[in-house]
C-alpha cells in the first residue's frame, strides 16, 4: 500500500503549527490578534495541562486530546504539533543536504535515562517544584528560543530594511526596539537550542526520545496505540532502506520490528520502500519488538551532548530616543520582593504554574514583561517579572493572560485588571531631583494612571508622596523617574495582589464669561 501521503500530510500539518507559533512569539510589530494564541496552544501538552489543573475546564483540556492522539496512532503530537520538535526537523534536514552521504541506522534505545526523567521530573511537580518541567518542556523550550533569540535577530533586519528603505524616502517599514536586554536569561535558551541543534545534526529526534519528558510519556503510551506502523514479511527484501531515512533510528532492520515508544510517526519509511511493504494498519494485537538495554558506552556519548555551543546575540536597537539622568543618589534600592504579572494573582501561584514559555514576554506591547534570573529565587528562574527599567504595565493593556498557554497568568477584565494592585510604589526623598539637585520634577506624578503618586509642597517646590490606596504597581513611576543608579521611586512587589481602590476623578471647573458675542 502506497502511503507516500502520509508524509506529506505531515509535513504540511507541521508548518502549519510551527509557522503560525513562531509568528507568534517574534511579532514585534503586534499585528497578531492575542486570540489567535488560544487555538495554537491549546494542543500544547504540558501547558495545557498546567491550565487545566489552575482552571479545571474543558476549554483548556488540549492534553486529553494529545492523549487520545496518541492512543490511537502513535505519536503524532511530536510529528505535528510541537514546534521544537519540528526545528529539530529542519535542523536534521539541512544537516543531511550539508552531509549528503549520512544516513540514519538503528541505536538501542535510552530507556534509563529517559524514564529516570520523566520519573524525576513527576516527582517533583508534584511536590509543588515546577523547575525541571520549565528547563525541559519543548513548547517553552521553543518559546524562550523564538522570544529571545530568533525575535531580536528579526527586528535587528527589520531595523537595518528600515533604514536603507527610510534613506529612500519610504517608510512604509519602521523601526522597532528591543527593551530590558540582560545576557543572563539568554543563558538557558542558548544551551538548549545548543543542545538541540546538536543532538538533531548527529542523531535526529534523540532529543525527543531522550531529555524531553512529554516525548517519554507519549512514547510509552504509543506501545499501546491502536494503529501502527507494520512490515509486510511477504514482501521486504531486505534493503534497509527504511532504516536510513528513520530520525527516530527506531526501525530494526535486521530484525523487522520497529520501536513504538521512540517512532515519532514521521512516515519517512514510507516515501523510501521500493517495494510498499511498510503499512499503517489497526495493530491491537501487535507485539512490542524486544530491545536490548542500553551500553555504558553510549549513555556516556550522550552526556557529552551536554556541552553546548556558544552563540551570538543578534539584535539592533534603533530609534531610541535618550533622556537627561540625574546621578547625585546616594541611597541604594533593596527590592525584597518581584513584581509579577497581573493575573498572576501571587508569586506563589505563578511559580508554581508557569513554565517560562515567555509568549507573554513576547506579547507584551510595553515590553515591561521580561524573564527573571534569580527575581524569584532559584525555582522560578525564566519565570515573566515587571522590568520598570524596560517599560511599565500599560494601564488598559490584559494581553499577557489572554496569550498565557498554561493559566499561570489569568485573563482579566479591564476594570479588575485596573484595580490589581501588583506592588506598591516606595519613594525615597533623598535620591529625588527635588532634594539632590533642588529643581522641579513631577515625571513620577504625570505617568501614574491612577493618581497614586501626587505632589506636595515642599522647600518652595513640589515633591512627590505616594498614596497606597490608589497605587496598582504597574512601575510607571519607577520607569519615568531620572535618577541613576538608584531611582528615587520604585515599585515593591506584592506577594499577593491586592485590590487598589478606584482612583477618585478631578473635575475641572472653568468658568467662561461671554461678555460680547465673540469673545475670543
Amino acid at each position: 500500500m502506497n502511503l507516500v501521503w502520509l508524509k506529506k500530510l505531515r509535513i504540511a500539518v507541521s508548518l502549519l503549527f510551527f509557522v503560525a507559533t513562531t509568528l507568534l512569539f517574534i511579532d514585534f510589530a503586534h499585528l497578531l490578534s492575542a486570540a489567535l494564541f488560544t487555538p495554537i496552544n491549546y494542543l500544547e501538552f504540558i501547558p495545557s495541562l498546567l491550565k487545566f489543573l489552575a482552571l479545571g475546564t474543558l476549554a483548556s483540556a488540549g492534553f486529553l486530546v494529545v492523549l487520545l492522539l496518541t492512543l490511537l496512532f502513535g505519536r503524532v503530537y511530536c510529528s505535528t504539533v510541537c514546534p521544537l520538535g519540528t526545528l529539530q526537523d529542519f535542523i536534521s534536514y539541512f544537516s543531511l543536504k550539508w552531509r549528503k552521504k549520512k544516513k540514519y541506522k538503528y541505536s538501542q534505545p535510552l530507556n534509563t535515562l529517559r524514564y529516570l526523567i520523566l520519573i524525576l521530573v513527576t516527582v517533583l511537580f508534584a511536590g509543588g517544584i515546577i523547575l525541571a518541567i520549565n528547563i525541559l518542556d519543548p513548547f517553552s523550550g521553543f518559546g524562550r528560543i523564538t522570544a529571545l533569540l530568533f525575535k531580536p535577530a528579526v527586528v535587528g533586519i527589520n531595523n537595518v530594511a528600515a533604514a536603507i528603505f527610510n534613506s529612500l524616502n519610504i517608510y512604509w517599514i519602521y523601526p522597532a526596539e528591543i527593551k530590558g536586554i540582560h545576557i543572563t536569561p539568554l543563558i538557558l535558551p542558548i544551551i538548549t537550542i545548543g543542545v538541540v541543534g546538536w543532538l538533531s545534526m548527529k542523531k535526529g529526534r534523540l532529543y525527543c526520545n531522550s531529555l524531553c519528558p512529554v516525548g517519554s510519556l507519549l512514547g510509552f503510551i504509543s506501545n499501546y496505540s491502536l494503529f501502527k506502523i507494520k512490515i509486510d514479511l511477504s514482501t521486504c527484501d531486505n534493503c534497509g532502506k527504511c532504516g536510513t531515512v528513520c530520525k527516530a533510528s527506531c526501525i530494526d532492520v535486521k530484525k523487522k520490528g520497529v520501536d513504538f515508544s521512540r517512532c515519532v510517526n514521521c512516515f519517512n519509511c514510507f516515501a523510501i520502500c521500493p517495494y510498499n511493504s511498510l503499512n499503517y494498519v489497526y495493530s491491537i494485537e501487535e507485539k512490542k519488538v524486544p530491545l536490548k538495554p542500553q551500553d555504558a558506552l553510549q549513555r556516556r556519548n550522550l552526556l557529552l551532548g551536554f556541552t553546548a555551543y556558544l552563540l551570538g546575540y543578534a539584535g539592533i536597537a534603533y530609534g531610541q530616543t535618550k533622556v537627561k539622568v540625574y546621578t547625585n543618589n546616594t541611597v541604594p534600592v533593596f527590592k525584597k520582593l518581584a513584581v509579577s504579572p497581573p493575573g498572576s494573582v501571587g508569586i506563589t501561584r505563578l511559580n508554581d504554574t508557569c513554565t517560562a514559555c515567555n509568549i507573554c514576554v513576547s506579547a507584551c506591547p510595553s515590553q515591561v514583561l521580561q524573564p527573571s534570573w534569580f527575581e524569584y529565587g532559584v525555582i522560578g528562574i525564566f519565570q515573566p517579572r515587571l522590568d520598570a527599567g524596560a517599560g511599565y504595565c500599560t494601564y488598559d493593556c490584559t494581553i499577557c493572560g489572554e496569550v498565557c498557554p498554561t493559566g499561570a497568568i489569568l485573563p482579566l477584565v479591564l476594570e479588575e485588571k485596573k484595580l490589581t494592585q501588583l506592588g506598591k510604589a516606595k519613594f525615597i526623598k533623598e535620591n529625588c531631583i527635588v532634594e539632590t539637585q533642588k529643581t522641579e520634577c513631577g515625571a513620577c506624578s504625570e505617568r501614574c494612571p491612577t493618581k497614586a503618586v501626587h505632589m506636595i509642597p515642599y522647600n518652595g517646590l513640589f515633591l512627590p508622596e505616594v498614596r497606597d490606596q490608589y497605587c496598582i504597581g504597574c512601575g510607571a513611576c519607577e520607569y519615568s523617574c531620572p535618577t541613576v543608579p538608584y531611582k528615587a521611586i520604585y515599585v515593591e512587589g506584592n506577594a499577593i495582589h491586592q485590590k487598589a481602590e478606584k482612583p477618585i476623578e478631578e473635575k475641572l471647573e472653568q468658568k467662561i464669561e461671554n461678555k460680547s458675542e465673540f469673545p475670543f
